[in-house]
């Protein structure tokens, strides 16, 4: 694919990705109306998000394993299940800043792996981006709970080598390693399954988790994670746990402090700003290669 068509296709990746970040976003409010254990939620929410992905995607195509679609369905499958696991071990708040600092770990590994080039203005971003975070938790992070702090810090990883392997599957199908990773999930999720079994309005929260929060947006990071690079595909959709509050907010009715403001402002201000210096660094380009 020349280098045009890729920057004609990069807006559109990154609407991709601000879409998929929103439609994450609804996960915490969706999963307080499902009285379940939380790992039979998770593997529940992949089982149906496969089911969407297979006619669409696998159906009638040949799904050929590869070293980075088994690699990136593993990692996807952790990612998932550390998450919750690492919620019900310690705060809300630890598990998404240790979560999100994924960036970090694509930063280093990302020329090793893919050969992408990582900037001063990618370092600037991924640390004011963890300060902003940090403001934005600052009540609720704790210093306890070492068991799922580290479950969290794994989920960070495996995110992160997610996205890696992912974008080493542009020129393939990264969708097929999708839904390898929710069959993984829903394996994994399977036992803890039949304790019990959610009610009616439990269980219309669950389709939708698994069709709208999962299913769909992974799908749309999967088609955008061709046109931009690993580490942009873990940047842009962070604004993800900025936005849980406004759905709590607007369904709970539970404001926000002014950390929680500033905080976000930080992690907003960082990403646009660095959108707008490389649309600056690119539209240089651009005029440099038709003069």
């Amino acid at each position: 694919m020349s280098e045009k068509t890729l920057q004609n296709k990069r807006p559109i990746a990154v609407l991709m990705l601000l879409t998929t970040a929103v439609l994450w976003s609804l996960a915490g409010i969706l999963i307080k109306y499902i009285d379940w254990n939380p790992l039979a939620i998770v593997g529940a929410r992949s089982i149906i998000a496969s089911l969407v992905i297979y006619p669409v995607f696998i159906h009638k195509k040949k799904l050929k394993l590869t070293k980075p679609m088994v690699m990136g369905a593993i990692a996807y499958c952790v990612t998932l299940v550390t998450f919750v696991s690492a919620n019900k071990l310690t705060t809300a708040a630890n598990s998404i800043l240790l979560q999100y600092t994924a960036p970090i770990y694509v930063a280093v590994f990302s020329y090793w792996l893919l050969k992408e080039k990582i900037f001063a203005i990618d370092w600037i971003t991924i640390a004011l981006i963890i300060a902003g975070m940090a403001l934005f938790f600052l009540d609720d992070l704790t210093t306890g709970n070492m068991l799922g702090n580290v479950l969290a810090i794994i989920s960070g990883m495996a995110f992160a080598f997610m996205a890696i392997f992912l974008r080493k599957q542009k020129d393939a199908s990264p969708i097929q390693t999708i839904f390898i990773g929710n069959i993984l999930t829903g394996i994994v999720g399977l036992p803890f399954m039949f304790s019990s079994f959610p009610n009616t309005n439990g269980l219309v929260a669950l389709l939708f988790l698994g069709v709208v929060q999962l299913a769909i947006p992974y799908i749309l990071f999967a088609l955008a994670i061709k046109h931009v690079s690993a580490l942009e595909s873990l940047l842009i959709p962070i604004i993800e746990p900025i936005l849980n509050p406004i759905w709590v907010f607007i369904f709970l009715k539970e404001s926000p402090g002014k950390w929680a403001f500033i905080g976000g402002a930080v992690v907003l201000v960082s990403i646009l700003t660095r959108g707008y210096v490389i649309y600056l660094k690119s539209t240089k380009n651009k005029r440099m290669h038709t003069v």
